[in-house]
């Protein structure tokens, strides 16, 4: 499992397995409960590249960021590891 510090949104942070690219599991500390779960579901089974690709520049409102956003940015981080 996989731990990422989310930055500039509710939750404070994304929990995430990958095997074979694939993203197997994906859950989220605090947030938008709704929200988050419904991100979390739909990516599970989603390549890594196809979740960043998706995910990528969503915003928040006026925020420059998303929780969206927050996982792109921590698969993306993943990749280049």
């Amino acid at each position: 499992m996989y731990t990422y510090k989310t930055r500039g949104v509710c939750s404070r942070a994304i929990n995430f397995e990958i095997e074979n690219s694939v993203i197997t599991d994906c859950r989220f500390e605090g947030g938008c409960s709704g929200n988050t779960q419904g991100v979390a579901a739909l990516v599970v089974g989603m390549t890594v590249e196809e979740a960043v690709r998706r995910l990528k520049g969503i915003k928040c409102g006026m925020r420059p960021t998303s929780c969206p956003d927050q996982l792109a940015i921590a698969l993306s981080e993943h990749l280049e590891a």
